[in-house]
């Protein structure tokens, strides 16, 4: 298969299995979303283990590049984490980082064995299964990211970014390309040399998760009415219309 082929065939499957799931939850909500989610999340943890597993045996894991901090590898098992348990907080770090991040590994992939090799396939899993499962989430399932999930977002990757560094220089690592770009063509090639890609990254990344959740936040209804404005509806037997405290559709 030719390399160009072997990329869009990932990504094309990626952004197929995004729809039907989406598609389905949305029209055919049932019993089969916890099982699915269930699944997916297994799925990402086996692939991240099938991973280290991979490196061991080839005689390749070492602390300085064998351990599960790139933020696709943490977004992995994030992802998990929010489709077990669908806590608001996770889902929206996970779409974040998934949509943010993840979408730009796949968009330039560093795959180091072509197709149908096993390092093919758990790349387009781990990365595209951590994609389908934040739109499953929060265009699926509609859980989507709370008032104020982009400062939330911002420390929380600000704090795990400190953490890594702190990684990095004690095991000599280069995990989140904090120390120097990474050796394939990447979005970091047109933000600057190294360390001032590292601002403007930062910089990106908030603009990113600030567009993310534009839509959400312009659909969100406002938590106070203003001065003035009619009080809900009542039922004759002075219940609130069940109107009044309907969700917005997006």
């Amino acid at each position: 298969m030719d390399p160009s082929w072997e990329h869009l065939a990932g990504v094309l499957l990626t952004v197929a299995a995004a729809a039907v799931v989406c598609l389905a939850a949305r029209r055919r909500p049932g019993r089969w979303i916890t099982p699915t989610a269930t699944a997916l999340g297994i799925l990402l943890v086996v692939s991240e283990a099938a991973w280290i597993a991979w490196l061991v045996a080839h005689g390749g894991w070492a602390a300085d590049v064998g351990l599960p901090l790139q933020l696709c590898d943490a977004a992995t098992l994030l992802a998990a984490a929010a489709l077990w348990t669908r806590r608001r907080r996770l889902v929206e770090l996970t779409y974040f980082w998934a949509c943010a991040g993840t979408v730009q590994a796949l968009i330039t992939p560093d795959v180091p064995e072509p197709f149908p090799s096993f390092v093919y396939f758990q790349y387009y899993a781990a990365h595209g299964g951590v994609v389908v499962g934040a739109l499953f989430l929060v265009i699926g399932l509609r859980i989507a990211p709370g008032p104020g999930a982009v400062v939330r977002a911002a420390l929380a990757t600000a704090g795990y970014t400190a953490a890594v560094g702190l990684v990095d220089v004690v095991t000599g690592g280069n995990y989140m390309f904090l120390r120097e770009p990474p050796p394939t063509p990447s979005l970091l090639d047109v933000l600057g040399p190294w360390p001032w890609y590292l601002a403007t990254a930062t910089v990106l990344g908030v603009v990113l998760f600030a567009m993310l959740n534009l839509p959400f936040w312009l659909s969100r209804e406002p938590a106070v009415a203003p001065t003035g404005a009619s009080p809900p509806a009542s039922r004759a037997d002075g219940q609130t219309s069940r109107n009044a405290f309907r969700r917005p559709h997006w």
